[in-house]
Parts: C-alpha cells; sequence; structure tokens
C-alpha cells in the first residue's frame, strides 16, 4: 500500500514539472504581447515575409531565434523596399511587410497593402558615406564625393529606401549638381549597395552607417555632421492585407519587440531607440515620415 502511494506521489510531481515547464516555454509570449498562446500552435506554420534588405543580417538572425523556439518556418524574401512592396501587391500574399523605411510604409498603408492598426517600430537608421577598407580616395566628408573623377554608388531611389535617403542627403545640403554627375551606378537593393564598396566596384556610396557592422575587414563609415543628416530612419513593420493567419504574423511582431531580439539587432549595432539614434544628428532632427523623391532623379 505504501509503495503504490509512492508511486502516485512520483507520478503527481512528474505532471507538475511538465506543467510548469510547458507554462515556462510560453511564457515569453504571453509577456511580450499581453495574451496567452502557447507557441506549441505555430509549429507547422509558414510566415511569408517581404523585407527591405536593410535590416538584412539582424533580421536573418531573430528569425532563426523565433523558429527555434516556436516550430514556426519564417519565408523571408529580401530587396530593395519599393519591389518587395510590388512582388507582394502581384502576388498577393504574404503575412508581414518590413521595409527599410517609413516611406515605403506610408506608400504602402496609402495602397492599402497593409494593416496600419498592426505597424510597430523596430528600429532606426543613421545615413552615412561607406568607402572601402582604407579608404584609398581620402574621403572625409559630404563635398569630397562631389571631386573630379570620383565614382559614387547609391541605389535606386525609386525603389530603394537607402537610395531615397541617399538624395534627400545630397539635395538638403545643396550637393546634389555637384555629385550627381559622379554617380556611375544605382544599386538595386540596400544589400546590393554595400556590396559595391566591399568590392572596391566604387570610391564611396551613400548607405547607412550599420554597413560598416555587415563587412567590417571590406566597410568603412565614414559619419555626416549632425546637422548634415536630414531624417533619421525609421524601420517599422506590419500585417499585410494579404495575411491568411494574422495571429501567428503578430507573434513574430511581438518577438521582435521582445529584448531577446532586440539584443539581436544591437549586436549588429543597429539603432533600437531614438535617444541611440540622436547622438548621431541634432536634437530636433526629424524621425521616420516621408520625403518626395524630385524629378530628375
Amino acid at each position: 500500500m505504501a509503495k503504490r502511494s509512492m508511486g502516485v506521489v512520483v507520478v503527481l510531481c512528474v505532471l507538475l514539472v511538465v506543467g510548469i515547464g510547458a507554462v515556462v516555454a510560453g511564457r515569453w509570449l504571453k509577456e511580450d504581447s499581453g495574451r496567452s498562446l502557447d507557441i506549441r500552435e505555430l509549429t507547422g506554420k509558414t510566415i511569408e515575409l517581404f523585407i527591405g534588405s536593410a535590416t538584412k543580417p539582424a533580421t536573418e538572425e531573430a528569425a532563426k531565434v523565433f523558429e527555434e523556439k516556436t516550430g514556426a518556418r519564417l519565408l523571408l524574401h529580401f530587396g530593395g523596399s519599393g519591389k518587395m512592396l510590388s512582388e507582394m501587391k502581384l502576388a498577393r500574399r504574404g503575412d508581414l511587410y518590413f521595409p527599410g523605411s517609413s516611406d515605403f510604409m506610408e506608400l504602402a498603408k496609402r495602397e492599402k497593402l497593409v494593416l496600419p492598426e498592426t505597424e510597430k517600430l523596430v528600429t532606426h537608421l543613421i545615413p552615412a558615406i561607406n568607402v572601402p577598407a582604407g579608404n584609398p580616395k581620402g574621403i572625409k566628408e559630404l563635398a569630397d564625393l562631389a571631386r573630379p573623377g570620383m565614382r559614387i554608388g547609391i541605389a535606386r531611389p525609386d525603389s530603394v529606401c537607402v537610395g531615397l535617403y541617399a538624395v534627400e542627403v545630397l539635395e538638403k545640403n545643396g550637393l546634389a549638381q555637384q555629385v550627381k554627375p559622379n554617380i556611375v551606378t544605382h544599386a538595386e537593393s540596400c544589400e546590393k549597395t554595400a556590396q559595391l564598396v566591399a568590392l572596391g566596384s566604387v570610391d564611396a556610396i551613400l548607405g547607412w552607417r550599420v554597413f560598416h557592422y555587415w563587412q567590417p575587414d571590406k566597410i568603412e563609415t565614414i559619419l555626416l555632421k549632425p546637422q548634415q543628416v536630414p531624417r533619421i530612419g525609421y524601420i517599422s513593420i506590419a500585417v499585410s492585407t494579404f495575411c491568411t493567419q494574422k495571429d501567428a504574423a503578430e507573434r513574430f511582431i511581438a518577438f521582435l519587440l521582445s529584448d531577446e531580439a532586440r539584443s539581436v539587432f544591437r549586436k549588429w549595432h543597429y539603432l533600437v531607440s531614438v535617444e541611440e539614434a540622436r547622438q548621431f544628428t541634432l536634437p530636433d532632427t526629424p524621425v521616420g515620415g516621408e520625403w518626395q523623391l524630385p524629378e530628375g532623379w
């Protein structure tokens, strides 16, 4: 009789431990969202994202962590923010849109391609000059891009966030006409723009400060003067109007806002808070918003 009682106690203890383990396993989702959802419900689900490649290395790493925690599969499409929006619209599918700047998110909202109430800020970016390692041309400031014979690269300003910011930097600092003749190529995404200097194909690009940390042995960053930064880049994510599994998509958004995911972005030197971004700008530099590309670009 005593052995039987002991066996019952052991079974109850095992069940208690398993139950506690299940609660702990799902705890981060409940804490981040305020709603309870067992992470096992995401096993076997595929969440499709159309993403501007401005956040590619950090997003890829965060996605792997999410997959390991939840059993979900993330299907990631990277490219120019405008191209990604067009592909999502044309295919009429995709659960999340994660562009490289607020300009393209605002466009997505105007075209009713995302649900505005689901939009959440993830990180910030600062425009900068990027040069090949060693800075062969001795570039020190923005005006140096106008020197005769300089070979400058930018992204396509009509469809890539960093290209739009490049033109804005030049226009607002009165250097557009001087630098424009030196622009020899237009890349199709942030990733390809960074590659221009990593491969030494150009003398400099107008890119993002964070590009250096993508390939620190091949890319150097020259910061703009605080007064030369026209805007702080604002990167947000939102659920697509084509989303067929909104709850799962919102689970990933909640994860991106968690301390664990933010630590991944900080590891790649992204600026999670506006306070972090303001160390590179004036105190009143605008954050996000939209800028209209002038004709002729």
